[in-house]
């Protein structure tokens, strides 16, 4: 079979609509609370803008430049804006009617109204009209459309009222009124029987639920803009802009003064989608469509409220009855004795987390713990998604007040966190840090820390790597791999990787590591064909994946061909996968599945069995050209058989058995839900990995509270959370043999 035919791939911008499906799936799931509903269609429409600025924004300049770029499954820029189109039509659909139909009247049911301006009692709008007028009005402008006034610039995702007012002198005239981002999209209005004395309350105060659109508030009142005109209609739009920044940083003499520059254009860029809703005249329909250069297909009109992606708000309001139950992380036993170092610990063994289940704050301890401890000497640490209040950043800065030699790595083209990041490298370099900004042509996307100590024997490594961000918010909500070692080549191999990006070096080998864009592509491609070459001569192969995007065409050819050999395969991708698995004679003994849940699946693990000396390698690269040519990315071995064991049970195992929350991808790019059959029972696997941590959690403080030596591994709670125990296979029907 010819492995070039456009067929046998799935288009990428389908593929990631059909990521963003599930997500809206979660959001339909009614067993879920109901805030976590909300916050999941909250999601879908943030996904959804962003897949607008980055993605359709590219198609849209390929086809206005006249570039082809035609990618493996062969579709032309035109024909994939097209099929978005069609697919998005189906799912914005579902969308308005998931929340029209189902979350609205039953957040209604919960006591959480969200009412329109026109269905308020007297008292209730007479406080909105106080609040308006001294919280609202100072900060909006009317701006007129006409011979004198041009066409207003609208920014980026904001929110705007299309207004139409009549001039009893000169009939009609069009306006647009931001409503400006400082204001909150949500207002919530007092109890009943306060209304006549509070103001509107922030969503975590007070006990009242009853809200209001802003755009209603400020549509009500807008007679206060136009005083002396008769306002004849106000309609809600929003604009999405091509937000993907072009930084050519071979032609940039300061990057971090030409990054900040590009941030500032990032509303300027291109308008790329229009939503309006569906009672919006035509006529003004058409003032926007003409004004912003838009052709029809990039109108979306909708039922729902524009914008759902601010219904995050509600997850902030004090009902823990309609949210998850909390999840209080762990630490490994290995970290619990007070009286043992990080440094310690490291020296006996390895340590090994598992975000969220486990704890982040061993990430920050190590961090903290080196810039407090004497013997320290260097702290050297990439960067990429710290977010604000950053305890990791505090910890770099605190390290150069005890005079460490302190070097980051600050990746400022981390896309929609570039701000922060800019931000962050300002406060470093104030505080002392050499803060570099990576590779020229390359964006660092590694996570690694290395920590320099003077011990009696002398100078030691202490390395920590991760597959996700050194970010305590994420590490709550993502799922992700973090392994301490004082590995003397895994040290080697870090220090010659930060030297490489700190200063000028060609390193083109590595003793442990598998570092892109030097040696990654080629060493996974052979370890795929090992697996191959293995089957064909013992009929043993196997390998198992789980990342979250599979695009590189050279690597599904070598799973093709991995799979013709007869070596069976268990991919686990979280979101886009080009892949199509399940073809007669090209495919058949490849499984795809999917899990969206609670947390973010983010963890990236390569299996290998290699005839029984298994691989396991861990790390920040999916399988896509942009990670294996266009990034520094780097995937470790975990060395260690104990914890080897453990990545296999509890993290791909688990994950691959699940048959609640997965979902397997179909050779036509659907995705269908796994079942439990009759005889088997269901299993979740981010429930039983709560579950599971919870187990080791309260046995750890029973062993300590009865002053035990803890010398026992923590019990395992039974491996299937909705029946019976019994043996399960994964969705691929293939068990991962110790």
């Amino acid at each position: 079979m010819d492995v070039d035919d456009p067929y046998l791939y799935i288009n990428r911008e389908l593929s990631w609509l059909q990521f963003n499906w599930r997500v809206l799936e979660e959001a339909l799931e009614a067993r879920y609370p109901l805030l976590e509903r909300v916050k999941f269609l909250a999601i879908f429409a943030n996904n959804l803008d962003e897949f607008f600025m980055i993605r359709v924004s590219g198609l849209r300049r390929q086809v206005t430049g006249g570039v082809l770029e035609v990618p493996p499954d062969g579709m032309t820029p035109s024909e994939q804006l097209a099929a978005i189109h069609h697919t998005l039509m189906m799912q914005l659909a579902q969308q308005a009617q998931c929340w029209h139909d189902d979350l609205l009247p039953k957040l209604q049911q919960a006591g959480i109204r969200i009412c329109h301006y026109d269905d308020l009692q007297p008292k209730q709008r007479a406080v909105l009209r106080r609040y308006f007028e001294r919280e609202v009005l100072p900060v909006l402008t009317p701006l007129a459309f006409d011979p004198t006034h041009p066409f207003p610039h609208i920014s980026n995702l904001s929110f705007n009222l299309a207004v139409v007012v009549d001039d009893s002198q000169r009939g009609e005239r069009f306006a647009r009124v931001k409503v400006e981002d400082v204001l909150p999209r949500l207002v919530r209005l007092p109890e009943d029987d306060q209304v006549e004395q509070c103001e509107p309350m922030g969503l975590t105060e007070g006990v009242a639920h009853t809200f209001v659109w802003m755009e209603d508030i400020v549509a009500a009142h807008l007679g206060m803009l136009f005083p002396g005109l008769e306002v004849v209609a106000a309609h809600p739009f929003r604009v999405t802009r091509d937000a993907d920044l072009d930084i050519k940083d071979d032609e940039a003499s300061d990057l971090l003064t030409a990054m900040e520059e590009q941030v500032g254009m990032r509303q300027f860029g291109s308008v790329v989608r229009l939503e309006v809703e569906r009672t919006m005249p035509d006529a003004i329909r058409d003032v926007l469509i003409r004004n912003l250069h838009l052709a029809p297909y990039q109108v979306d009109t909708v039922d729902s409220p524009l914008g759902m992606s601010d219904l995050l708000e509600l997850t902030h309001v004090d009902r823990p009855d309609l949210k998850d139950q909390p999840f209080l992380p762990v630490l490994p036993s290995s970290l619990m004795k007070k009286t043992d170092s990080l440094f310690a610990v490291m020296r006996r063994q390895d340590v090994l987390l598992y975000h969220p289940y486990d704890s982040f704050m061993p990430v920050v301890d190590f961090v903290r713990a080196a810039a407090r401890d004497p013997d320290v000497l260097a702290i050297k640490q990439t960067l990429y998604r710290v977010g604000e209040n950053s305890p990791i950043v505090e910890a770099l800065m605190e390290a150069r007040e005890h005079h460490k030699q302190v070097a980051v790595l600050l990746e400022l083209k981390a896309r929609f966190d570039e701000e922060h990041n800019i931000a962050w490298s300002r406060a470093l370099e104030q505080a002392g840090v050499h803060v570099v900004y990576g590779v020229l042509g390359l964006k660092t996307h590694a996570k690694m820390c290395l920590v320099v100590r003077r011990e009696p024997e002398g100078l030691q490594r202490y390395v920590h790597m991760s597959t996700g961000n050194y970010n305590p918010t994420t590490g709550r909500i993502y799922t992700d791999l973090s392994y301490f070692t004082c590995d003397p080549a895994l040290g080697a191999d870090v220090a010659d990787l930060f030297n490489a990006l700190t200063g000028y070096s060609r390193q083109d080998t590595y003793r442990k590591l598998l570092v892109a864009p030097v040696n990654m592509r080629q060493q996974l491609l052979a370890r795929i064909a090992r697996e191959a070459e293995r089957q064909r001569q013992h009929g043993d192969g196997y390998l198992a994946l789980k990342v979250n995007a599979l695009v590189d065409k050279a690597c599904i050819q070598a799973l093709y061909r991995a799979s013709q050999a007869g070596v069976k395969i268990d991919l686990q991708v979280r979101g886009i996968c080009c892949l199509r698995p399940g073809l007669p004679g090209l495919s058949d003994t490849i499984t795809v599945t999917s899990i969206v849940g609670r947390f973010l699946e983010h963890a990236r693990v390569y299996y290998f069995r290699n005839g029984g000396e298994e691989e396991v390698w861990l790390g920040s690269a999916d399988l896509m050209p942009r990670n294996l040519d266009r990034r520094v990315e780097l995937l470790f071995p975990v060395g260690d058989p104990r914890l080897r064991q453990a990545i296999v049970e509890d993290v791909l195992q688990v994950h691959l058995y699940d048959n609640v929350q997965a979902r397997r991808l179909r050779a036509d790019g659907s995705y269908e839900r796994l079942w439990a059959q009759p005889d088997t029972a269901g299993l979740d696997s981010q429930a039983w990995l709560v579950q599971h941590w919870k187990t080791r959690r309260e046995w750890h403080t029973s062993q300590a509270q009865n002053r035990s030596r803890i010398s026992e591994p923590a019990p395992r709670p039974a491996p299937y959370l909705h029946g019976s125990n019994g043996a399960g296979t994964s969705a691929g029907g293939e068990r991962i043999e110790q």
